[in-house]
Order: C-alpha cells, then sequence, then structure tokens
C-alpha cells in the first residue's frame, strides 16, 4: 500500500504554529481556560512521546504534564517572549520531570549490564539493538540522558536545549560528549554505532 511521505514543516506552517502558540499564550495570560485546554491538546501528544522514555507509569506522565500545564497556567503573564511559546513548555516539563526523576529515582535503575552477556544480544536484530540502546541510556546521570533525549527524540537544537534546561550550551556540548563517551563503554555489541551528535542551533 503507497504511503504518503511526511515532509519536513515548511517555513510559513512554523511560523503559523508559533502566532498560534502565542496567540493562545497571550489569551491563557488574560485568564482564558479554553485557550490553556487549546495548548494541553496541542502539547499532550508531544509531551507523552517525550516523557514516556523516562517513565512507563501512565499516571505518573499525566502527572507531570499536568503540573507543566498548571505552571502554564500560573505564569503565562510573566512570559515575555525572549524564547519560543514551544521551548518554555518543554523546558517546564523538563524541570518538572527532573524533579520528579529524582524523587523517584527507582524510574531511572536498570539491571546492571553485567547481567547481560554480549553474545545475548543480535546487532543485527533492530529489537536487540533498541533494548541494548535502552539498557545503556538508563546508565547515564539523568541531566546526561535528557540531554540526548532532547536532541534525538525531540529534535531540538543545542540553543534551544541550553534554553530548556537553563544551562550553557558549552554545558550541552559537554553532557552530550560525555554521554557518547559513556554509551560507547556501554554498548560494545554495537561496535562504534553510536551516532555522532549534531550541533544545530550554534
Amino acid at each position: 500500500m503507497y504511503k504518503k511521505r511526511l515532509m519536513p514543516m515548511s517555513a510559513p506552517a512554523k511560523e503559523s504554529a508559533k502566532a498560534r502558540d502565542n496567540a493562545l499564550l497571550l489569551a491563557v495570560a488574560e485568564g482564558s481556560r479554553q485557550a490553556l485546554g487549546e495548548l494541553y491538546l496541542g502539547y499532550h501528544r508531544r509531551l507523552v512521546r517525550f516523557l514516556s522514555r523516562f517513565t512507563s507509569s501512565y499516571e505518573t506522565v499525566e502527572e507531570i504534564i499536568n503540573d507543566t500545564f498548571l505552571v502554564v497556567w500560573q505564569t503565562a503573564k510573566d512570559f515575555r517572549f525572549a524564547s519560543q511559546v514551544s521551548t518554555w513548555i518543554i523546558s517546564i516539563a523538563y524541570r518538572t520531570l527532573l524533579k520528579s526523576l529524582r524523587r523517584q529515582k527507582n524510574h531511572l535503575e536498570a539491571q546492571s549490564l553485567g547481567d547481560h552477556p554480549e553474545q545475548a544480544v543480535d546487532p543485527t536484530s533492530r529489537a536487540e539493538v533498541q533494548d541494548w540502546l535502552r539498557q545503556g541510556l538508563n546508565q547515564l546521570p539523568v541531566e546526561q540522558r535528557l540531554t540526548l533525549e532532547l536532541a534525538f527524540h525531540m529534535g531540538h537544537s543545542l540553543q534551544e536545549i541550553a534554553t530548556i534546561t537553563d544551562c550553557p550550551i558549552g554545558t550541552v556540548k559537554a553532557r552530550m560528549f560525555h554521554a557518547r563517551e559513556k554509551l560507547r563503554d556501554y554498548l560494545p555489541a554495537l561496535g562504534g554505532g553510536v551516532p555522532e551528535l549534531s550541533e544545530r542551533g550554534e
């Protein structure tokens, strides 16, 4: 069956989405619950996709999203549009997730890689590689793993990640570098198959 190829969002479409977010946030700042609901629906799937990489608990994911939009509701009037609304919302979700992970460290705990011999992994199997990579990610310090997830699975640039995590670009680059080195140690079965990290947005 023919499947329509998904094309990258065009510049006009991006500008339209940005303008829509700006208008909705301004309405939220004026007390519009309807606008808040539209923002919530617009970002819910994206946030679920991001948060679900850190916890399999549906309740935890929804709690973080709800807490995120409570902050949006409470602080929309203070937003000065120095960054995109999307970056601001993701930054709130990031900080909320970080607090949750620190409260519940078991969400990032994984079995020691020593319990999974290399010979048990078939590098030619996509499912096995994904599982092996997931185990490696679980071994990283939370800030390093979050940085990788924001870059590769959420598609954020270095500048956006710096804004989201409230740290200098140099720190973002350092976290990426150290995460890559650790993954290469954790994933010998991939034989150097860890992808190079993009420095988009410099």
